[in-house]
């Protein structure tokens, strides 16, 4: 698919993932007229009037648009990140199917694997047990969208693909410590922990799990290539192939703000998923994605990112 002459609905295009891939795509020679990327002013995805007025005189929609936020808001608001995230893609999905969409590309997440999952996880493994008791909720509604997408593709042969990246990061993140993940939450706890001049930090669970990160400039480039490239029924996993402890993840990032106080774990928080690392395998296969960024490099530079904000 060539992209240049495509009309293009970007859901959640003014957020972290969508501000980048935007920029990608203008600078592979998208039309800047050719995108849309409402807000959530402009249209309220759980609403399917909303959802067809999106999605007309587009070819093409991919979906990042979600409720989404670390182990404390999915602790908190279950019911919320359940229902929003399910409405918002089974309605934008039907609406882009009635209107005659081309493709519809889907960008799900690692947490609809379950709990258990024999590492690396491969995309064979999503249905072998159930997610990790935190972000279940919205991992099964965000897996829905891969059930759909099948089924719209049996009965109408729709062309619809589904993305399961792992946890992305970069310059831009969202670094509210309410709803944000475990690399902005750390930057930004140590860099108040530093402002403050506190001599410790305390973070969530043991330190024990591990996670698998992918920069987001990285990312954005696999959704990119798998739009382009790829029209096949089967999930695809997006990844680095690099595992690390969130012990050794924080004891880097203080060290890359040259904060050297001590890390204090509260244990009574939860871990979440014990391990998670993904097999990338498919995504080489079908569309040559391989992450490119160097995970301290990314890492370097998305902590240089918030602190000259703070500066």
């Amino acid at each position: 698919m060539n992209l240049t002459d495509k009309k293009i609905l970007i859901t959640g295009g003014h957020g972290f993932v969508g501000r980048c891939l935007v920029k990608k795509l203008l600078e592979r020679g998208v039309p800047k007229e050719n995108l849309s990327t409402p807000s959530h002013a402009d249209f309220d995805l759980r609403r399917w009037e909303d959802c067809e007025r999106a999605v007309q005189g587009q070819n093409l929609v991919i979906h990042l648009a979600a409720k989404v936020g670390g182990i404390g808001l999915n602790k908190e608001r279950p019911g919320e990140l359940f229902y929003d995230n399910l409405i918002m893609g089974a309605h934008l999905m039907e609406a882009a199917r009635c209107a005659g969409v081309e493709k519809f590309v889907s960008v799900a997440t690692i947490c609809s694997y379950p709990k258990f999952t024999p590492v690396p996880f491969k995309e064979d493994d999503l249905w072998n047990g159930y997610p990790e008791e935190t972000n279940a909720p919205y991992g099964l509604a965000k897996k829905m969208l891969l059930v759909q997408a099948q089924a719209y593709r049996r009965q109408y042969g729709f062309n619809a693909i589904t993305l399961f990246p792992v946890n992305m990061y970069g310059e831009a993140d969202n670094f509210d410590l309410e709803t944000s993940h475990v690399i902005p939450a750390i930057i930004g706890k140590v860099a108040k922990a530093k402002k403050g001049n506190r001599d410790y930090v305390e973070l969530w669970g043991t330190g024990k799990p591990t996670r698998e990160f992918l920069y987001v400039h990285d990312a954005v480039e696999g959704i990119i290539l798998a739009t382009e490239k790829y029209d096949k029924p089967g999930p695809v996993n997006l990844g680095s192939g690099r595992e690390i402890s969130i012990k050794d993840l924080a004891e880097l990032i203080c060290r890359l703000m040259d904060y050297e106080g001590e890390i204090k774990w509260d244990t009574s928080k939860p871990d979440g998923q014990p391990r998670r690392l993904l097999d990338t395998s498919r995504a080489e296969t079908e569309f040559g994605f391989r992450a490119q960024a160097p995970f301290e490099e990314g890492l370097r530079k998305t902590v240089a990112w918030y602190c000259n904000r703070l500066s």
